[in-house]
């Protein structure tokens, strides 16, 4: 049986290397640096919630994840209507794919920047047209608007993808460059808006604050890098909720299961767990940056969780030195820069163990 053109294709998403896919030679443990996880990890009350969820785990969870998706519209200032609760935001992304695109649409994402965006488009049989980023590693908007406007006979972008603070580089935009990138968007075009590192960054843009100012934004956010719940796979999405209703005819009735729905609702109680994390990733972040720059490294301006390290030779080269090292980390080749290693900010220790690992691979590479 022949699956379509689109997915015959279509390449496997490779996600970072396991832990335990690493056996290290010196015995020590393994640095896991690859994935941009927070190390502390989930809340305990969020653990908590998760083990006494699994009693009613023989019952259906709620569809539309009632409570969960009524505390993040009072968190936020939203009306439940707005909020859509997903399994991971990778289910989001899909699904406006799903929903929204046709064959031939075209589709605009930044490059380098998350896979996803592309792969979701190809899967629908889409044209994608890739932007490069500006210098600093964040959106060139110019640039994407002006793609998505279809000048020169081409159709108008259906739907555009940003991502703030960026996936691999960790750049961002100021609040002018997008109000003025969202007047030069035509309306028919959907803009999503991926904030899965929001809670790092260190400026005051919120990209909820400008839902009211667009019918065609939409704002991605996840419970798996600040709340530290990656393997419960949850996200979720605000926009108006005419965006939402095709949506939900599209979407799974119960993708997002019991446990993950008390988990998320008990993560969202902890602020303290929050504000942690978010500090332990700016002080990581800090000393990776002086890490690599000590070591005669560019490092690109991150408001992530996360740095992305030039280190001059073969990426691909490096990750696999590091792996002798215990360490992990990932390689950017696979995001286009192939000369560059993406860092995630881990624990003290972690990040210690780290930059002597870098150090001697770079030392032993000549």
């Amino acid at each position: 049986m022949e699956p379509r053109p689109e997915v015959r294709v279509l390449e496997p998403y490779r996600p970072g290397m396991s832990a335990g896919d690493v056996t290290p030679g010196n015995g020590r443990p393994v640095v896991k640096l690859a994935s941009n996880e927070n190390p502390l990890g989930p809340s305990p009350r969020a653990v908590q919630a998760a083990v006494d969820a699994l009693a009613g785990a023989h019952r259906y969870p709620r569809p539309l994840a009632d409570e969960l998706r009524a505390a993040l519209a009072a968190r936020h200032r939203l009306r439940p209507e707005q909020v859509l609760v997903t399994n991971g935001s990778d289910e989001l992304l899909r699904l406006l794919a799903e929903t929204y695109l046709r064959p031939g649409d075209r589709v605009v994402v930044p490059h380098p920047s998350f896979s996803v965006y592309g792969r979701v488009a190809q899967l629908m049989g889409a044209r994608i047209e890739a932007v490069p980023l500006a210098r600093d590693g964040g959106m060139d908007l110019p640039a994407m608007a002006a793609a998505c406007q279809g000048a020169g006979g081409r159709d108008p972008a259906r739907i555009v993808f940003l991502c703030r603070p960026n996936n691999p580089t960790g750049g961002v935009f100021g609040a002018e460059a997008f109000a003025a990138f969202l007047a030069a968007v035509p309306g028919s075009c959907l803009i999503v808006l991926d904030e899965a590192y929001q809670e790092f960054d260190d400026t005051d843009f919120n990209g909820l604050d400008w839902l009211d100012r667009s019918p065609s934004l939409i704002v991605a956010r996840t419970f798996s890098k600040v709340y530290g719940l990656s393997g419960l796979r949850l996200g979720w999405g605000a926009a108006a909720e005419a965006v939402w209703q095709p949506v939900l005819k599209v979407r799974d009735p119960f993708s997002v299961n019991v446990v993950a729905q008390a988990a998320g609702l008990a993560a969202l109680g902890d602020p303290e767990h929050v504000a942690r994390s978010v500090e332990l990733a700016r002080e990581g972040r800090d000393f990776l940056r002086r890490a690599a720059s000590e070591l005669g490294l560019r490092v690109w301006p991150s408001q992530g969780n996360f740095v992305l390290i030039d280190v001059a030779r073969d990426a691909d080269e490096v990750q696999s030195a590091l792996l002798a090292h215990g360490v992990i980390v990932r390689s950017a080749s696979g995001f286009g820069v192939p000369t560059a290693i993406r860092v995630s900010c881990g624990l003290p220790e972690e990040n210690r163990r780290f930059a002597e690992a870098l150090r001697a691979v770079l030392v032993e590479s000549g």
